[in-house]
């Protein structure tokens, strides 16, 4: 028998007699009732009901993992930041359609991650949701791009959605830093569920990487952020891909500021760039590249035409990228600015400072024109 002293014996008269109180009271005595009088133990997630809720929600792929695998141990004080109690993680996978991230009309591919962010959101929102229906805690932590920004330049992420994703077993890193799934390729947007309780199973590392050091991202990449040698710069990357997100926006602003007036703002930057800045700002935050993303052949729906033909996928899917006429952020100075003067010509060069606050410009560019 559960000798606890009745919860609500200690409630002040006026809560102890509310409706609510009282049918929550019936509700619990009910349940200790079915199991003897004793207290309800804590339950365990079943994972197959998960992986049905979570498929039947959008999902294309899940798997959990426990809140204290060694690999984990680096977000364990975010996480249970965000949900004090958690015990589980659970990683989500929506695939991408794959031509729309590969088209060189870089509107197409933002769209696409724009409206597979908006899926996965809703997808995490609505199992989360099933979770709270059945008793259990749990949040879903932006999918997308990091919102912290309180924290700022510091960590702005709640949780690693690509190091759960590796530990859960859904992919591994490719050389282009990002998780390439066994099925789906490096075609998929990840997020993260935090969970109170424990899931019946749990995922594993997976015991190969999908990854075929095609180094076709180090050919795509227009700024030379990944190396032959498997290396990754991330500030090169940052620089130019981000470039419509917090560093370029504060080097676009204070352009505006610096100007004497709308005349000497117009040799400042040019139209097209202002354009596209407002589109971010108005709409959303558009990436400049991903190039890595949009060549990747690896993964099993996704290897096909690759091992079909390499000449013509190499024709049809990389060469557009690298024949884009664009501009492209690079660190004064940078290898990345010698990298792209070398290897992509026709592509104008907009040079920036450290998180985007010199405006130096490329030698030989109009003033006009930006650059």
């Amino acid at each position: 028998m559960d000798e606890r002293p009745d919860p609500s014996s200690t409630l002040p008269a006026r809560l102890r007699d509310h409706p609510s109180v009282r049918a929550v009271r019936a509700r619990q005595a009910a349940a200790r009732a079915d199991q003897g009088g004793q207290p309800p133990s804590p339950r365990v997630i079943d994972a197959e009901w998960l992986r049905e809720i979570a498929l039947r929600a959008g999902a294309d792929d899940v798997a959990a993992v426990p809140l204290d695998r060694p690999e984990l141990a680096a977000e364990r004080p975010h996480v249970e930041r965000a949900l004090p109690g958690t015990r589980s993680l659970v990683s989500l996978v929506v695939r991408m359609a794959r031509d729309n991230v590969r088209s060189p009309e870089r509107s197409i591919a933002n769209q696409e991650f724009h409206r597979s962010g908006e899926i996965i959101n809703e997808a995490a929102r609505r199992i989360v949701q099933a979770l709270a229906d059945a008793g259990y805690r749990a949040v879903n932590p932006s999918a997308t791009f990091p919102m912290e920004m309180d924290r700022y330049p510091g960590r702005i992420w709640v949780v690693a959605h690509k190091t759960v994703a590796v530990a859960a077993g859904l992919g591994a890193i490719g050389i282009h830093r990002n998780v390439i799934h066994p099925r789906f390729g490096n075609f998929v947007l990840l997020t993260t569920l935090l969970v109170d309780a424990e899931v019946s199973a749990y995922g594993s590392p997976i015991n190969y990487n999908p990854c075929l050091e095609c180094k076709l991202c180090v050919a795509a990449c227009p700024v030379g952020a990944i190396g032959k040698d498997g290396s990754f710069d991330f500030r090169t990357c940052f620089t130019h891909n981000y470039r419509e997100f917090m560093g370029g926006f504060t080097d676009w602003a204070e352009t505006v500021a610096d100007s004497t007036d709308g005349a000497d703002f117009r040799t400042r930057v040019s139209d097209t760039e202002n354009a596209s800045m407002w589109q971010s700002l108005s709409f959303r935050a558009n990436y400049k590249a991903a190039y890595c993303m949009a060549v990747c052949p690896a993964g099993e729906d996704v290897l096909e035409p690759y091992l079909a033909d390499r000449r013509d996928f190499m024709a049809q899917v990389l060469r557009p990228l690298q024949d884009k006429v664009e501009t492209l952020y690079v660190t004064a100075d940078s290898p990345a600015a010698e990298y792209a003067r070398r290897r992509f010509p026709h592509k104008e060069i907009r040079q920036v400072g450290d998180a985007g606050r010199s405006r130096r410009r490329e030698p030989g560019h109009s003033p006009d024109s930006g650059h």
